[in-house]
């Protein structure tokens, strides 16, 4: 039994450590897979807004178009479609 809660005392916190580790290159690689060869994305999210748990709106940024969806348990409906917004600079931001 004193076998038994030594090993328990000496991995318990080496799991925890091993997990903690594998959330946090999870988290630091999450970018870098998954974009084209120039290193710029295609895709970009511009926004979402939750309207109920299951479902969500999000305007995506696609080759210079921004198109909206709605995502569900059902999949993705694409719901309306504009030309990409210039973005606003920084100093313009504050004078509104």
């Amino acid at each position: 039994m004193l076998w038994y809660v030594i090993k328990l005392i000496l991995l318990l916190p080496l799991i925890g450590g091993m997990i903690w580790g594998s959330l946090k290159l999870a988290q630091r690689m999450q970018g870098k897979f998954g974009m084209a060869q120039g290193g710029t994305r295609a895709i970009k999210i511009v926004e979402t807004t939750m309207l109920s748990p299951t479902m969500r709106l999000a305007v995506i940024e696609f080759h210079g178009r921004e198109i909206l969806v709605s995502t569900s348990r059902n999949g993705l409906t694409r719901l309306a479609e504009a030309p990409a917004r210039s973005p606003i600079p920084a100093q313009a931001e504050g004078t509104l």
